[in-house]
Formats: structure tokens, sequence, C-alpha cells
């Protein structure tokens, strides 16, 4: 009977931290994909990618579609500055923010496995 309950304890371990590793890479994901949002979106201010492309207003529309529901929220809450939009610097702090604790349980599970 022991030897199943440490099974079972072992299984819910193991499951957790698959769910910690999956955290972890959707938070970087977002991460990713704000960071070139924002890069084309100071690219297109400089006239250096063209807006008339399909390919590229494509593009800008999925990057916003996936990133306006994150910056909505914080838009609410932040003050208006104009055409100064701080709500992506804020969400990629919360997303550094949330990713600590993540990465240190998913790399510290993984080198007590190790050890």
């Amino acid at each position: 009977m022991c030897g199943d309950a440490a099974w079972k304890a072992n299984s819910v371990l193991e499951l957790l931290n698959a769910l910690n590793g999956i955290v972890y890479i959707v938070l970087e994901a977002v991460w990713w994909i704000i960071i070139v949002q924002a890069v084309l979106s100071w690219l297109i201010a400089f006239n250096v990618i063209n807006t008339s492309n399909e390919y590229v207003r494509n593009g800008l529309y999925a990057l916003d579609r996936m990133t306006e529901p994150l910056y909505r929220p914080v838009r609410k809450i932040l003050p208006d500055l104009g055409a100064l939009d701080l709500s992506p610097m804020v969400v990629l702090l919360a997303v550094i923010i949330l990713q600590g604790p993540v990465r240190e349980n998913l790399f510290g599970a993984l080198m007590r496995a190790a050890a």
C-alpha cells in the first residue's frame, strides 16, 4: 500500500512539473510576441515596413489580436499619455515577474530529479 501512495504522489509531482513547464513556455511565447510587435510598430512608425503589403498587414492584425486582450485591462488602469502607450511595457514586466517563480520551480524540480 505504501508503494501505491508513493507512486501516486510521484505521478502528481510529474503532472505539476509538466504543467509548470507549459506555463513557462506560454509566458516565454507571450514575451516574444510582445517584443516582435513592438519592433514592428517602430519599423512601421519610421516607414521601414510598408503596411500596404497584404502579408505585413495580416501579420500585424494577428499580433494585435493576440496582444489586445492582455493590453486592454492595463490600458484601463494607466493614465492616458496621448501617443505613448506603456501597456506593452507593463505586460512585459508582469510576464517577467511571473516567470521568476515558474522558472525556479521548474528548474529546481529538474535539479532535484537529477540529484
